[in-house]
């Protein structure tokens, strides 16, 4: 305990409870939070997915979550140390390994996405949409992502944005600018929900991600819902186990969890009412992905009244939610840099960046000069993004839960989670018995699942 204490000393912390929340949450909301969790619950049954999402993320989301965050704030390290302090002598710190990795590889696509919205901010400021056909459109998103110089700099411009936040700390850094950059976030989703709600026709959207439809909720779409609970919160990349470690003892873990969770669900579903009753409004098939973003979208947009407005606030809104996750991701990076080859902040963050950069480079040009290189039918792009996806996050996600569940012990994990506020028996009961047993099993499904080893 007073190691604990020592540790909380040496290193930067949150300063406030909203501050931890914001950070939290700003690591949850990303880019699948705008695009992917309306078009899945769409085309599986609407209100029906949603309530196996939800049902999913308090079995699976929450207990992970606040595993991630026991380790995180019961050890003052980063994602590779924790495991370290809390299992010395042990392979449970590969685990953190995985966390790390994945933070690497993902942030080195992320980066490359993000770049492409900040593109599109400056396509709305010009009206680039304007008295475009929907083909030219497409053709416009396709010769920017086959680009070997624009995308790149975008790509590095977002990079160096992340990282001069990171640069500066916790508190004055990334908890100053969550603080400021999450609100922002919230008052652009609502002022587009009621946008896009206003116009004729919009109906037909709500009801396409509202109304149950329990013939649309297969088998594949119940492990869509499981997975998008695990995926959306930032889970098994060691970014909550990061900034858990920053957070001080008086702080309830369980009410940020809750918080936090919230939060994310509540903006994914916002983004599903900004989007699809404008898509619906003017008979535009929603598709998944990037082109549902940059192609559908914009396509929308010049169509309706007011579209350009509607259209700068949304990419600003996409660019933001891509910041926040970003910087989250990046600090994983940078904090086991830092703490495992006793760097300062500024080298092991210009280190991790530079770093990640060049592989973002080369995920940049694998949408076009690169496009010939690839493994297993996949280019770079595509292969961070499966084995971090596929591999990297349920391993570590799955190991997580293991840990909390079978290693620390019930008065270890009391110990912990009892800061800041009280706990009752019952409550721990069920924690311990869903990171034990029914995390683990199924997050072991759905990695089977995506990896092709298992079917339903």
């Amino acid at each position: 305990m007073s190691e604990n204490n020592k540790q909380l000393q040496l290193r930067d912390s949150f300063g406030s409870k909203f501050g931890v929340i914001a950070a939290a949450a700003g690591s949850a909301v990303g880019l699948g939070n705008i695009w992917k969790f309306p078009y899945i619950a769409g085309i599986y049954g609407g209100a029906a997915f949603l309530f196996v999402y939800l049902a999913f993320i308090v079995a699976i989301g929450l207990p992970v979550m606040l595993s991630e965050l026991i380790i995180g704030r019961g050890s003052r390290r980063n994602a590779f140390g924790a495991f370290k302090v809390l299992a010395p002598g042990t392979p449970w710190r590969y685990i953190g390994i995985l966390g790390v990795s994945a933070a690497f590889l993902i942030l080195s696509f992320y980066g490359v996405v993000a770049g492409w919205s900040v593109q599109y901010i400056v396509l709305s400021l010009e009206n680039g949409f304007s008295n475009k056909t929907p083909d030219e459109i497409s053709s416009l998103f396709a010769t920017l992502i086959g680009s070997p110089i624009k995308p790149v700099l975008l790509q590095l411009f977002f990079m160096l944005l992340t990282g001069a936040i990171v640069i500066i700390g916790i508190k004055k850094g990334i908890e100053k600018y969550t603080k400021i950059l999450m609100p922002v976030l919230v008052v652009i989703l609502i002022f587009l929900c009621i946008k896009a709600v206003s116009l004729e026709g919009a109906k037909a959207g709500l009801l396409f991600l509202f109304k149950p439809d329990f013939s649309k909720l297969t088998g594949d779409g119940i492990l869509s819902a499981l997975g998008h609970a695990f995926f959306t919160l930032s889970l098994g990349m060691g970014t909550l186990i990061t900034y858990g470690s920053y957070i001080k003892n008086d702080n309830n873990l369980v009410n940020t969890v809750i918080n936090v969770t919230v939060a994310d669900t509540v903006i994914a579903i916002l983004a599903g009412v900004a989007i699809f009753p404008a898509v619906f409004a003017f008979g535009i098939e929603p598709s998944e992905g990037p082109g549902l973003i940059f192609v559908t979208l914009p396509n929308v947009f010049h169509q309706m009244p007011g579209g350009y407005i509607f259209s700068i606030l949304f990419f600003v809104l996409l660019s933001v939610a891509a910041l926040t996750s970003a910087i989250s991701i990046l600090e994983v990076v940078v904090a086991y840099f830092k703490e495992e080859f006793n760097m300062g902040r500024k080298a092991s963050t210009v280190l991790a960046t530079i770093l990640i950069s060049i592989l973002g480079i080369l995920c940049s040009l694998s949408m076009g000069v690169l496009s010939p290189y690839t493994f297993l039918g996949l280019n770079i792009f595509d292969l961070m993004d499966w084995i971090s996806a596929n591999l990297l996050l349920p391993i570590g996600g799955l190991f997580i839960a293991l840990f909390v569940g079978w290693f620390l012990g019930r008065k270890k994990v009391k110990e912990e989670v009892a800061k800041g506020g009280s706990l009752s028996g019952i409550f721990l009961s069920a924690f311990l018995f869903l990171v034990k047993f029914i995390a683990p099993i199924a997050i072991a499904i759905v990695m089977l699942n995506k990896v092709g080893l298992l079917r339903f």
